[in-house]
């Protein structure tokens, strides 16, 4: 999302991003989410969160920002189309993981830390599930 919103106007470009939180919002609550996890992994204040929880079209989101929703809604379509059960779909994120990055913990366990480098390691292994190339 943040590369495509860089070729849009700035107005498109916040436009996207809002349209991005929202569905962020949504999908991080459907992977049972609650509110100090979503801060961590969309990195936003708490003062901030609730701002932009109550009034999205209030956000003003920064490139990091960005990039993280982008992997949010990345690995939610990746989980899409790798299950047909809507409880896999929002359910993945909360299993226990043995596969060697995750070494027994759920994906959002290792996202909840809000550290980017773990975002990006989890959206590449649920991307890599999908066939996607990595």
């Amino acid at each position: 999302m943040s590369a495509l919103a860089e070729k849009k106007s700035p107005a498109e470009a916040r436009k996207m991003g809002i349209s991005g939180l929202k569905a962020a919002f949504n999908i991080l609550e459907k992977w049972g989410c609650n509110a100090d996890q979503m801060q961590a992994i969309l990195r936003l204040p708490k003062a901030t969160f609730y701002k932009y929880r109550n009034d999205p079209d209030s956000a003003r989101l920064d490139r990091d920002q960005l990039t993280r929703i982008s992997y949010l809604l990345n690995m939610h379509q990746a989980l899409r189309i790798v299950f047909e059960n809507p409880d896999n779909v929002y359910g993945f994120m909360r299993k226990r993981n043995h596969n060697p990055y995750f070494h027994g913990r759920a994906p959002l366990e290792v996202i909840e830390s809000g550290d980017f480098a773990a975002l990006y390691e989890t959206f590449r292994r649920i991307d890599a599930l999908r066939g996607g190339l990595w």
